[in-house]
């Protein structure tokens, strides 16, 4: 089986890490790849470790993407833009990496992104896709859009504690790698601007709150609102998220909803009894770590869960998906071990 795919948006993290991991699944053949300000150059003008591949197609505007015979479309730009170009795709199957397709109301979209949603016809049909929770609507999904990082994490750490946490009271500090804020030049992400030095952003207001809430809302089958705190700090690469939850439930038993739910899952890893997550064990690779804890406040505890951003949180998740939408193995393409250090 030869999966022709398009990596539209490739001159970004996720698309270059999507390239990365594409370029190792061996059923992937890289059709075509699209950076609209950088059309015209090879994948190697703008992404110098990809030198030794010369024959990865040259960038093109995606509006110039030929999606005859082609399989899957990967979108991996940003909100508002995805979805206008997605929703003229016709043929292949697509994965969006955008935030256009996760929520299910437009009008929640249109109070976090600020603008009325591009293509409110197909939210209905898009397929939100936390891999080991989605996997039954994949294999017939025509749309799948991956969820955010920052929600990967959280819900990983969340959802297999429905009925056994309190909806009501759940608090989330989360710390991302710097490449989580994208590729464009900002003045915030400059390296002295970064270097040493760790700030929150987006307090009480971060667009993937909604996301969050409405996948833990329906899991839970109650209203959820979270608090959620989000950090930049100076390292390129990864993600830790620290959930402080209330239950009336020992945490033996959160510890065994993980050990149920997680068994069988190529990728999500429950840690030993007291060894805390971290996110130089899944640097670089497709691999989750959760672990929970017994607070010091009765009737309290804590999930700590450990990505790689742009791999579960993003690129390796949109991959694992195109696996099982299409009835290849999951970790087709994603065996890679973390780096370490």
């Amino acid at each position: 089986m030869t999966v022709r795919i398009a990596v539209l948006g490739a001159s970004g993290y996720t698309g270059a890490d999507l390239v990365r991991l594409a370029l190792g699944h061996p059923d992937v053949e890289i059709v075509a790849l699209s950076a609209n300000a950088k059309a015209g150059q090879a994948m190697a003008e703008v992404w110098p470790h990809f030198a030794m591949f010369p024959r990865l197609p040259r960038l093109v505007r995606a509006e110039e993407v030929d999606v005859a015979g082609l399989d899957v479309v990967f979108g991996c730009l940003p909100h508002a833009a995805s979805a206008a170009l997605l929703a003229a795709v016709e043929g292949p199957r697509v994965v969006d990496l955008s935030a256009d397709f996760r929520l299910k109301d437009a009008a929640t979209y249109a109070e976090w992104y600020g603008a009325a949603h591009p293509a409110p016809a197909l939210l209905a049909d898009a397929v939100y896709g936390l891999t080991e929770f989605a996997r039954p609507a994949l294999p017939a999904a025509r749309l799948v859009a991956c969820p955010g990082c920052y929600p990967t994490a959280v819900l990983l750490g969340l959802l297999p504690l429905a009925g056994l946490i309190a909806p009501e009271r759940i608090t989330i500090n989360a710390l991302s790698g710097i490449s989580g804020a994208g590729r464009s030049l900002k003045e915030a992400n400059l390296f002295p601007e970064i270097a040493e030095a760790v700030a929150p952003y987006a307090i009480g207001r971060h667009r993937h709150m909604p996301e969050i809430e409405q996948e833990l809302t329906g899991a839970f089958a109650a209203p959820v609102t979270i608090s959620f705190t989000p950090h930049l700090v100076p390292m390129n690469r990864g993600e830790l998220v620290t959930i402080v939850v209330e239950t009336p439930h020992p945490v033996g038993d959160l510890r065994s909803a993980f050990a149920d739910r997680y068994a069988h899952e190529p990728f999500i890893h429950l840690l030993p009894d007291g060894v805390a997550p971290a996110t130089r064990m899944v640097r670089g690779s497709n691999h989750a770590v959760v672990n929970v804890f017994a607070d010091r406040v009765p009737g309290r505890a804590i999930v700590v869960v450990a990505i790689d951003n742009l791999v579960k949180g993003s690129s390796g998740q949109a991959l694992q998906n195109m696996n099982a939408m299409l009835g290849l193995p999951e970790t087709t393409g994603l065996t890679q071990a973390p780096l370490f250090p």
